[in-house]
């Protein structure tokens, strides 16, 4: 079963004229009744009588027509579907972030994906750099949002988000009268810290940004998350050292201050292995759009 034999059957049930049909159709008259009698010989019955003044549905026609308009309605679903997976307008992106994505950077690409792609479908996963790594050599990420410099094999970064550095401190901290921290303040004061382990090379910039200020930091503690760091803060058990972004949201009896570091930022970066898809090309464009 031909879907122009479907198509030619189902214009004729609505014109039921064969002229008209065929018109419709931009196919000649003969040819129309050739599908027609092709289809019907082919299911085994009758689906229109027909004489010299008229054309009507049989009783089994009748039944048939909306099984044939569903099934053309499916089958031109199915192209559009496959057409636009060829331009990359449909598809499933899997992204691995961190934290400090989420306050604007994050909403934003899921907001413009969604207004401007709605068929693509974001997977996301909150993961440390390292495990984004492991995730888009193995294929099971298409991107990471990871904290840079991350120079890993195979692996292809550029910043998307650079932000300053702020002292997460309790309320009733001494330091929490400053407007602004000088880096030196922290000489001799433990201080949390988001574990190397998590992302080598952010740990190792910031650890020499500082020592340019004369400060070898006192670590108080290396954490695996900032909010369990923020808790500690809140707890009155410390201080914490973290990007402007993943402090935003404070829990209580916390304050944060910014970190005089001479104008040194920290930097998240867009990561990817290959862009061996159309969807994957169309969510890497719109990222550079962003920027």
């Amino acid at each position: 079963m031909e879907i122009k034999h479907l198509r030619s059957f189902v214009t004729l049930a609505e014109e039921l004229h064969f002229g008209r049909a065929a018109h419709r159709l931009s196919i000649v008259q003969p040819a129309l009744s050739m599908q027609i009698k092709v289809l019907e010989e082919e299911l085994g019955v009758r689906l229109f009588e027909r004489n010299r003044h008229s054309v009507m549905l049989t009783e089994v026609g009748a039944i048939f027509l909306p099984e044939a308009r569903a099934t053309l309605q499916q089958a031109a679903h199915a192209s559009d579907v496959a057409k636009a997976s060829g331009r990359g307008e449909i598809g499933r992106v899997r992204f691995g972030f961190v934290s400090s994505v989420l306050p604007e950077l994050l909403p934003t690409l899921i907001r413009t994906l969604h207004a401007r792609f709605p068929r693509i479908e974001l997977e996301l996963k909150d993961m440390p750099g390292p495990d984004q790594a492991s995730a888009l050599h193995n294929g099971q990420l298409d991107f990471g949002l990871m904290r840079l410099p991350a120079v890993i094999a195979g692996i292809h970064t550029r910043v998307v988000l650079q932000e300053a550095f702020v002292l997460a401190l309790p309320s009733d901290h001494p330091l929490a009268a400053c407007t602004s921290i000088p880096a030196t303040a922290l000489t001799n004061v433990p201080v949390f810290i988001l574990a190397r382990r998590y992302a080598p090379g952010f740990y190792d910039e910031l650890m020499q940004a500082l020592r340019n200020q004369g400060v070898q930091l006192q670590i108080g503690s290396e954490l695996g998350e900032f909010t369990t760091m923020l808790a500690l803060v809140s707890a009155g058990l410390g201080i914490g050292l973290l990007p402007a972004n993943a402090g935003r949201a404070l829990p209580a009896n916390v304050v944060s201050r910014p970190l005089e570091l001479d104008n040194y930022k920290a930097s998240t970066g867009l990561a990817w292995v290959d862009l061996n898809s159309a969807v994957k090309q169309t969510v890497f464009n719109l990222i550079n759009d962003m920027l």
